[in-house]
């Protein structure tokens, strides 16, 4: 499964799925909470740092990719999965 999150309202998120045809479920956290829990604040700018998690079946975190190139980013998680 995968998920995107966002500071963004659920009806931001929304807008922006149908305006790039993002074909991925966002979840929305405007009041940041799930950004605290990851690390994904910012001091310096309104949006979380572009990070993603490889999650294991058991819920824990097996990876964190904190240089994320989107071009470059699904065939380094699909690596990491085989």
């Amino acid at each position: 499964m995968i998920l995107g999150a966002s500071f963004d309202t659920p009806e931001e998120n929304r807008a922006f799925q149908e305006k790039f045809n993002f074909p991925y479920d966002l979840l929305s956290d405007p009041e940041q909470v799930a950004g605290a829990a990851y690390g994904v604040i910012q001091v310096d700018k309104p949006y979380p740092a572009r990070h993603s998690f490889l999650i294991d079946p058991d819920g824990q975190i097996a990876k964190v990719y904190d240089a994320v190139v989107p071009a470059e980013h699904p065939d380094e998680v699909l690596r990491d999965l085989g």
